[in-house]
């Protein structure tokens, strides 16, 4: 993400905590910060969160599920979906202005202490693993320079290479925002202009005739197949967790909405990022099928934007793309370190999360909540290497289904203000907006926990209930008193008892799925 000149990092510890019992404990915190980022800045955070290494992996990681006809399907529904995801955090952040840090705050001003937790929890080791998807893809793609050392970037010399970058990056984001500042200026710029490049050359070569040909994909035969709906949507659904794992980041102006001038930008870069995106994102994926099939990509290395341009135009191709990929890698790994360690941060402030979570060093770093960030990537890149299949997909779908709980509880919260009648006055959204942005948000939500597969859905209860016991320490540090069950409300309990039960179910399925090798 970048930030205007005159502000600095949007990500910075020193943006608003997530609530007012935190502000009145740390009235510095809420403060410090005395420049503001405007409309532009949080624009560029929103796009440098989301276009990370996936956009450069985007051509195989599409064709690998559907035919051209079909992708072009599921950018619509993507683009229809998340637009109503998007529209949820500009409404929100019209109509709820004094709660920042959004995710966490709606979840747990919504639904209650434990909601707020599981939100919070759930939002930073979902991204804690979407950095794991980026060690795989950055080695994959150092690899093109070293040939045959790190494969598909999940071997033994790809895992000690990504890890020495988590620690790097650790290093990094505890020295405070200045250091990641200029890093996230430079990365924006590095991370998209391959991609400019890459689309404007693609086009150069595009051939229409070879695109229609096959347009709703082959049968087993080889015969192109005519229109389908069940085939098409078929197809749809399995390219849904890729998007979903793109767009991941379309809230980045509201988690760092403490640093904006006003909220009024928020809602502004929420809507620019998102448009942006969307082209970047549908144009990188259906171009190429206008000179390959869908199969011939869906064959191709990781990353496949590198293939295609050292196929189509020799090494230089490939050396811009994979360069691209590595800046953009590194800069977005920066960024999400800063971004995803403020959940715990406020999260321990709020004492649902135990007390050390809050802890900062003298540059005003979350340097606890950093570790254990951390900590976590390295035990996922550790467990890439025992993945079955192709580690990026797999670590990429992971990410994908635990985020959507999160998306999920903000697009309900706005349901439940619209439908309760807490609307302020003068507010630019109308209240119908609002209820039917968040009924349809929901609904959407729920429909890629349908598409993402029982696998998935699995592993990710099995990761949400480990988490139980942090919740626990949080409220007994904080004073709660009596026996834990205290702890939790009677609604509480029941959501408890099921993530819970979950739990103990998606650790016996994730081990008889085989998406870990024994």
């Amino acid at each position: 993400m970048a930030s205007s000149n005159k502000a600095p990092s949007p990500v910075a510890p020193a943006a608003a905590p997530a609530s007012a019992q935190a502000q009145a404990k740390h009235p510095k915190t809420a403060t410090a910060s005395s420049k503001k980022v405007g409309v532009i800045g949080l624009a560029a955070i929103v796009i440098s969160a989301m276009v990370g290494g996936g956009i450069y992996n985007l051509p195989q990681s599409m064709a690998a599920s559907a035919s051209a006809g079909s992708q072009i399907v599921a950018w619509g529904i993507t683009g229809f979906g998340m637009w109503f995801i998007a529209n949820t955090f500009r409404i929100l952040a019209r109509v709820k202005p004094d709660m920042k840090n959004g995710i966490y705050t709606y979840a747990e001003r919504g639904f209650g202490r434990f909601a707020g937790f599981l939100i919070a929890y759930g939002y930073w080791v979902c991204n804690c693993i979407a950095l794991v998807a980026y060690g795989v893809m950055i080695m994959a793609a150092i690899g093109y320079f070293l040939p045959g050392l790190f494969g598909d970037g999940s071997n033994i010399a790809s895992l000690a290479g990504a890890s020495a970058i988590t620690w790097l990056m650790f290093a990094l984001a505890c020295r405070g925002v200045k250091s990641g500042s200029a890093i996230n200026v430079v990365g924006t710029i590095g991370k998209i202009v391959p991609v400019l490049i890459f689309i404007i050359a693609v086009m150069t070569v595009f051939q229409l005739s070879v695109f229609m040909e096959g347009f709703w994909g082959y049968a087993k035969s080889g015969a192109a197949l005519s229109f389908n709906l069940d085939d098409v949507m078929g197809q749809v659904s399995g390219t849904m967790m890729i998007t979903l794992f793109l767009f991941t980041g379309i809230e980045g102006a509201v988690v760092v909405s403490g640093d904006a001038r006003n909220q009024a930008d928020v809602s502004k870069a929420t809507t620019i990022g998102f448009v942006v995106v969307l082209l970047l994102y549908s144009a990188v994926s259906i171009l190429p099928l206008g000179i390959y099939t869908s199969a011939d990509i869906a064959g191709m290395a990781d990353p496949s934007m590198a293939a295609i341009m050292q196929d189509r135009f020799g090494d230089v191709g490939a050396i811009i793309v994979n360069l691209g990929v590595m800046v953009a890698v590194l800069s977005s790994w920066l960024v999400w370190m800063l971004m995803l360690a403020q959940m715990p941060l406020y999260a321990a402030r709020d004492g649902i999360f135990p007390k050390r979570f809050a802890k900062q060093n003298r540059t005003g770093a979350p340097s606890y909540s950093l570790l254990w960030s951390t900590i976590v990537i390295q035990v996922g890149l550790v467990a890439s290497h025992f993945m079955a299949g192709n580690a990026w997909d797999t670590v990429v779908d992971i990410s994908a289904v635990m985020c959507m709980p999160c998306y999920m509880t903000c697009a309900m919260f706005l349901w439940k203000v619209a439908r309760k009648g807490e609307w302020p006055e003068g507010a630019r959204f109308s209240k119908a907006n609002g209820l039917a942005t968040g009924i349809i948000g929901t609904v959407f939500a729920l429909y890629l926990i349908y598409a993402s597969g029982l696998t998935y859905l699995m592993i990710a209860a099995f990761v949400y209930a480990i988490g139980i016991p942090l919740f626990v320490i949080g409220r007994k540090q904080a004073g709660q008193k009596g026996p834990v069950l205290g702890y939790f409300t009677k609604g509480e309990k029941l959501l408890c008892a099921a993530v819970a039960a979950l739990g103990v179910v998606g650790v016996l399925y994730s081990i008889s799925s085989g998406v870990f090798m024994a």
